[in-house]
């Protein structure tokens, strides 16, 4: 997606709760970029396929800096698939943000700042991206970041299983795992995280609960 080299194409910027990961439920500014290489059968974030303002990245930290918040979060889309989200992240750390980097694990994480949190899904089987995965990044993950898993069903439980084994991800960073609400219940997932003694957090999003789907929350 091309710009200005100090440019990215934003579709909100908005402040609201952490829904998940470890900061969950932490008053947050949220910075969405726009687009997304991926279609994920459960996507949740169409809207932001297209769209939004180019915005300066001195814009973008003047928006983040009036809510007074501690934790900034860059999400998407895929804020990575902007060739100037590092420079972002860069930025927000340099102005004292504990930031996080929301990625779907299709695009290199290998030149993120080593500050930032990185929030990493892998991709399951139902997902129809399974192909897009970027096995390589796991080596850039360390004890600060997360490996998100999405799961739709038994098959997706059981291959993010596989994955957990054969990359020993429990070591390397925290592991979560997360039910993809058009198919699977979240009792069915915490269920078999129980019967299986797995090393992961199982996450729901608070947001949802609170504010349902709508954009901005």
């Amino acid at each position: 997606m091309a710009g200005h080299p100090d440019q990215l194409r934003i579709f909100e910027i908005f402040y609201s709760l952490q829904g998940e990961t470890r900061t969950v439920g932490l008053p947050t500014v949220f910075v969405r970029l726009t687009g997304c290489p991926l279609r994920c059968s459960y996507c949740d974030t169409e809207y932001a396929f297209s769209g939004g303002d180019w915005l300066e990245q001195d814009e973008i930290i003047e928006t983040v800096a009036g809510f007074k918040a501690k934790y900034v979060t860059v999400t998407g889309g895929e804020p990575l698939a902007q060739k100037h989200c590092n420079d972002l992240l860069v930025k927000l750390c340099d102005q004292g943000y504990e930031v996080s980097l929301e990625t779907s694990g299709a695009m290199s994480i290998s030149e993120v700042d080593p500050r930032v949190v990185k929030v990493m899904d892998l991709k399951t089987p139902a997902s129809g991206e399974m192909e897009k995965n970027l096995y390589q990044n796991i080596d850039y993950l360390d004890a600060k970041d997360q490996l998100k898993f999405v799961i739709c069903d038994e098959q997706d439980y059981q291959w993010s299983c596989s994955m957990l084994e054969t990359y020993n991800l429990a070591e390397r960073c925290e592991v979560l795992f997360s039910v993809s609400h058009q198919v699977l219940k979240e009792r069915e997932l915490a269920d078999w995280i129980l019967r299986d003694h797995l090393p992961v957090r199982m996450q729901i999003q608070l947001h949802k609960y609170l504010w349902g789907a709508e954009p901005g929350r």
